[in-house]
């Protein structure tokens, strides 16, 4: 008897265990709120890492319109905020100085217009511009006012291309220029629109 009670026992328990297990089902939620929320972290990471190594190239250009040299500096290329700054400083005082000229060349000219009632509306005349006549004044007031109008422009262009200088560099850098890179050069026939036929010429850019 003792022994037909533990087979029975035996057989028992395994389905009773069975028949708990169908009737509570397996819940995974937890463990896929927990893979989800990674794979968030790891892609947020990946992304963050990408901008900081590649910004947005409009963002460095507007960077850089707001302030000279700030463009360089996101693409890691701080060795040329100097050069931006020299070109800034080397036209800003040449442009200084032709606007200092040109305003003495326009005094003299005033005042020997006007002989000796002048009213010294745009000061005295220089010294080194007296008995000069007044024709010559007029030529040299006038080269001196075009040189610095032209002066200007450059400032503008100056600052343009800082911008675009860090634009397309933003750009570039996304580009793959390791050493590994190989190109291959194939030549095919082919058929053309008009179902003429023709050569195909294609150029592939592979990593040895």
């Amino acid at each position: 008897m003792k022994s037909a009670k533990l087979v029975v026992l035996f057989f028992v328990f395994p389905s009773v265990s069975v028949s708990q297990g169908d009737l509570l089902p397996d819940d995974y939620s937890l463990l896929e709120l927990r893979l989800g929320v990674s794979s968030v972290q790891a892609d947020t990471n990946d992304q963050s890492s990408t901008d900081d190594e590649y910004p947005e190239p409009k963002s460095v250009m507007y960077k850089s319109l707001m302030v000279p040299g700030w463009g360089q500096i996101v693409n890691k290329q701080a060795w040329k905020v100097p050069i931006v700054y020299g070109m800034y400083a080397g036209v800003g005082y040449y442009t200084y100085t032709v606007h200092q000229n040109y305003k003495d060349y326009r005094a003299a000219y005033y005042n020997a217009q006007r002989g000796e009632d002048t009213d010294f509306k745009f000061g005295p005349t220089p010294e080194r511009l007296q008995g000069i006549s007044p024709n010559q004044l007029q030529s040299n007031r006038n080269t001196l006012r075009n040189r610095r109008d032209l002066m200007v422009l450059i400032m503008v262009l100056a600052h343009g291309l800082n911008a675009v200088d860090a634009y397309v560099f933003a750009h570039m850098r996304s580009f793959d220029v390791s050493d590994d890179l190989s190109a291959k050069t194939s030549i095919a026939p082919g058929i053309l629109a008009d179902r003429a036929p023709g050569v195909t010429l294609s150029f592939e850019l592979i990593r040895r």
